[in-house]
């Protein structure tokens, strides 16, 4: 589904404005228990704070983060990777339940993996999973209900032979954890890999050909993007331009991601810690974005994080 284009004012028009209303002062952030979104949210949050707003994340399923944003719920998501959701979500959009603030990273990638050495005994595409069946048990592991439609939707039709498959759905860290199990052993597993993420670093992985139908094409391309409940951008235009302006690179994701994976440091700790090695991102960031009370924003947020 091709998703209409909405004209992004905010970027340029909110530059003048000073602060926002105090009906603005708490901001609802949808989380999925990614670790993509919970570095990205933490570290909108940690700036969002230091401006004298009060964010806040709230754990939802994808499905209900939707509706959330339509219902008034939620203000914010930073999880809309597209075109992966377009379909599935796309009336959202369509009829104007939720509106685009920006793109907050670009690059990544989305769909099945298997490690290097699986792929090495011939599993290379979609269509080289039915193959080996046996080997795989016949499951495919996957993140959290709401979230795996595409492959649900894969096994209901039968595509690439694997309608007696089962989709195991548990969450990004129940996924991992099987991985962990099977991996040191070499033992055969396909799962759904993406990147930004420290599976990349901590495993040897190869993407799967042949997903187009299911994740699009360049292995799930993608981009990700910010979205906002309908008119939120018109009332708290400060916020918005915060948000128009925060953006990652796969790089600085992959390295905050794996603290927080590989180091057990929590979201917070992770967030601050990348603001501080990467000073120079907050005077992107923080252009055209004021305090709460309508003060410059910059020197607020570096007072903040005594940076």
């Amino acid at each position: 589904m091709r998703l209409p284009v909405l004209a992004l004012c905010l970027t340029s028009a909110t530059a003048a404005f000073g602060g926002d209303p105090e009906t603005c002062a708490a901001v609802r952030m949808a989380d999925l228990g990614w670790t993509d979104i919970a570095l990205t949210n933490t570290t909108a949050e940690i700036i969002l704070d230091a401006l004298g707003y009060d964010a806040e994340q709230t754990l939802l399923g994808l499905d209900v983060t939707y509706t959330a944003l339509k219902d008034n719920q939620m203000d914010v998501f930073l999880g809309n990777w597209r075109p992966f959701q377009d379909e599935q979500y796309g009336q959202f959009f369509t009829d104007g339940s939720v509106e685009p603030i920006g793109v907050n990273l670009e690059g990544a990638k989305y769909t099945l993996v298997v490690p290097d050495y699986v792929a090495a005994e011939g599993v290379a595409d979609f269509n080289d999973l039915a193959k080996f069946a046996d080997q795989f048990d016949r499951k495919i592991y996957a993140i959290e209900p709401g979230s795996n439609q595409p492959l649900l939707d894969m096994i209901a039709a039968n595509a690439h032979g694997l309608g007696d498959w089962e989709i195991v759905e548990t969450s990004e860290a129940g996924m991992l954890s099987q991985v962990s199990r099977t991996y040191p052993d070499q033992g055969w597993i396909v799962f759904l890999g993406w990147e930004p993420h420290p599976m990349n670093v901590n495993y040897d992985l190869t993407y799967l050909t042949g997903g187009d139908a299911e994740f699009g094409p360049n292995f799930g391309g993608a981009t990700v993007h910010t979205i906002s409940r309908k008119g939120y951008a018109a009332e708290c235009p400060n916020v918005a331009k915060l948000l128009a302006n925060l953006s990652f690179d796969l790089t600085y994701e992959n390295t905050g991601m794996g603290m927080m994976m590989g180091d057990g440091v929590a979201a917070a700790e992770a967030a601050t810690a990348m603001i501080a090695a990467n000073p120079q991102n907050l005077d992107r960031w923080l252009d055209g974005v004021t305090t709460l009370s309508g003060e410059p924003g910059l020197p607020a947020v570096k007072a903040a994080l005594g940076l």
